[in-house]
C-alpha cells in the first residue's frame, strides 16, 4: 500500500490506525512498488521500471541482443494474415502483456505495443519478430523513465493527432494524444479508433474528442485534490480544418457525420476547459503515438516527452 498526502501528521495517523488494526510493516519512503522504481530528489521524482525491463529481457533471452534505435520498423506494415502462424500463442500474449505493463513509465513504446496488441488472437511469426524488436529497443535504455519536476507549473497542455485509415485490415485510424502538467508528461494514449473515419478531419476530431474527455477527467481529479487549475488547458492540433470546424458552427451542415465530436470539442471550448491552437506538424509531439517514425525524428519527439535515465548504461 502507498500512502501519499501533503500532511505528514495525517499520514502518521493513518499508519498508526492501520498498524493497530492489521499489524502492518512500515517500509519507509517509497522506493519500489509493483515493479516501479521511484527516486526522489529536490528537483522532482523519477519513475522507471529498470529491474522489470531487465527481467523481461532475461526471460525472453534478449540480454545479449543488439540494441535497436527505434521500437518499431518504419517500413513495416503489420496485417492479420501475414506470414506463418506463430507456434507458441501463449508466449506471444505473455510478452505483449508484459510490454503493456512497461508502458506505465515508457510512453515511447506505446504505439508499438498498441500495434502488437491487435494480433493477440492469431499471432504470426512476423508479429513475434516485431515484439522482439521492441525488446531490442528497450535493451538500449532499460532505465529510461518519466521525470516529474517539482517546479512544474499547474498548467495543462495537450497534443492530439491521428493517422488516417492506417490499418490495412480495417482502414480504421489511430488516435494519439499526450498531456503535460507544466513540463511533466502525465497522460498519453495510442489506440485504434472504433469506427472508420471518412476523412482526415474526422479522424482528427475523434482524437481531439478523446483528448478533451481525458482533460475533463483530469480537471475533476485536480478538483478532488483541491488543486485549482486557473487557466484552460491548451490543446494543440496540426489539422487546420478540424480547428476551423471547432470554432465555426456553419461548417456543421457539411459535416453531420462528425457532428457529435464537433459538439464535444465546441462545448469544451465554450466552457473554457480547453483552448484550441494550431501547431506545425513538425512540432506535433503526439505524432509518435500514431505512427512509426525514423530514428532521428523518433528521438526528437521522445526528447520532448521528458524521458530520461538516472542509471549509467550497462
Amino acid at each position: 500500500m502507498v500512502l501519499t498526502g501533503d500532511s505528514l501528521d495525517e499520514i502518521h495517523q493513518v499508519k498508526h490506525f492501520l498498524d493497530h488494526t492489521f499489524k502492518i510493516k512500515d517500509l519507509g519512503t517509497l522506493r519500489f512498488f509493483l515493479g516501479l522504481e521511484i527516486a526522489r530528489t529536490k528537483d522532482g521524482i523519477h519513475l522507471n521500471q529498470r529491474q522489470y525491463a531487465l527481467s523481461l529481457l532475461e526471460d525472453a533471452g534478449s540480454l545479449g541482443a543488439k540494441p535497436a534505435k527505434v521500437p518499431f520498423d518504419p517500413s513495416l506494415k503489420l496485417q492479420l494474415a501475414q506470414g506463418t502462424p506463430f507456434s507458441d500463442v501463449s508466449c506471444y500474449r505473455r510478452l505483449v502483456g508484459r510490454l503493456l505493463y512497461l508502458t506505465i513509465s515508457r510512453p515511447d513504446i506505446a504505439y508499438a505495443t498498441q500495434q502488437l496488441s491487435l494480433f493477440l488472437c492469431n499471432p504470426m511469426d512476423v508479429h513475434y519478430k516485431a515484439a522482439l524488436r521492441v525488446l531490442h529497443y528497450i535493451k538500449s535504455s532499460p532505465a529510461q523513465g518519466l521525470f516529474f519536476s517539482s517546479t512544474s507549473s499547474l498548467k495543462l497542455a495537450g497534443f492530439a493527432d491521428s493517422d488516417w485509415a492506417c490499418c490495412l485490415d480495417t482502414r480504421k485510424s489511430i488516435t494519439g494524444f499526450c498531456i503535460f502538467l507544466g513540463s511533466s508528461l502525465i497522460s498519453w494514449k495510442s489506440k485504434k479508433q472504433t469506427t472508420v473515419s471518412r476523412s482526415s478531419s474526422e479522424a482528427e476530431y475523434r482524437a481531439l474528442a478523446s483528448l478533451a474527455c481525458e482533460i475533463q477527467w483530469l480537471n475533476f481529479l485536480f478538483t478532488d485534490l483541491h488543486i485549482p487549475l486557473l487557466n484552460p488547458a491548451v490543446v494543440y492540433c496540426d489539422n487546420r480544418s478540424a480547428i476551423y470546424l471547432a470554432h465555426n458552427p456553419v461548417f456543421h451542415e457539411r459535416s453531420k457525420h462528425i457532428e457529435v465530436d464537433c459538439h464535444v470539442i465546441r462545448e469544451k471550448i465554450q466552457q473554457g476547459l480547453i483552448h484550441l491552437l494550431p501547431i506545425a506538424s513538425a512540432a506535433q509531439v503526439a505524432d509518435a503515438f500514431t505512427k512509426p517514425l525514423p530514428p532521428a525524428l523518433f528521438h526528437t519527439f521522445v526528447s520532448k516527452l521528458g524521458l530520461c535515465t538516472i542509471h549509467h548504461p550497462t
